[in-house]
């Protein structure tokens, strides 16, 4: 069966599917920005904390996909939801790494020169820490976005749909066409999530 005639004959699911791995991708990466930006901060406010959350983040990276899946059905049950927990977990390394590695870089005599401007904590981290370390910070959200993309088709065992629908659906028929069917497109998205990511960190490091 040819790959074009196919995406032909399905193109209303295909879109359907693309969809549902574009929501569960955007929704798990916005989720772990929301937690991760904050922790990282939070690490270069209290050292002594970072040990324990890396640590506990590391341990998320090395537990195997559907396991972890596994691990979270009885809390979260069959679908989406599931799916897009196990996302969050993923992208939170690299976020909260590279939030606090780029916070932690800034140059301490240009935070000294902040404070003797009088700013306060707050105002030096809005107005000087986080301009700085937004190309690092991007960087990382990058990472975890393509990650994202990728793991994201695992969700398809459990019932959350996305592209690895077609992936599970050839495996289970051996079928080579539906297995391409599936893993191309989701190639193109973080190909382009990681080109667009890229421009961005780029146009910031241009704006430094």
């Amino acid at each position: 069966m040819n790959l074009l005639s196919f995406y032909s004959r399905n193109s209303a699911e295909l879109l359907g599917l693309t969809w549902q791995h574009v929501y569960l991708v955007v929704v798990s990466t916005g989720a772990a920005i929301v937690v991760g930006v904050p922790l990282g901060i939070a690490l270069t406010r209290r050292p002594a904390w970072r040990a324990p959350v890396l640590g506990l983040a590391n341990v998320f990276q090395t537990i195997p996909s559907l396991a972890l899946l596994g691990f979270l059905i009885p809390f979260f049950g069959i679908g989406a939801w599931t799916a897009i927990t196990a996302l969050i977990l993923y992208a939170l390394l690299p976020i909260i790494r590279n939030t606090y590695t780029g916070i932690a870089g800034v140059d301490p005599a240009v935070r000294e020169a902040g404070r003797g401007m009088g700013m306060t904590d707050g105002e030096l981290l809005r107005l000087v820490e986080l301009p700085l370390a937004a190309g690092v910070i991007l960087a990382g959200i990058r990472v975890a976005t393509v990650v994202s993309v990728g793991v994201a088709t695992i969700g398809a065992a459990i019932g959350a749909g996305g592209l690895g629908v077609y992936i599970f659906r050839g495996v289970a028929t051996v079928d080579d066409t539906l297995i391409m069917a599936g893993a191309l497109p989701a190639a193109l998205l973080a190909l382009a999530a990681d080109a667009v990511l890229g421009i961005a960190q780029r146009r910031l490091a241009w704006q430094r």
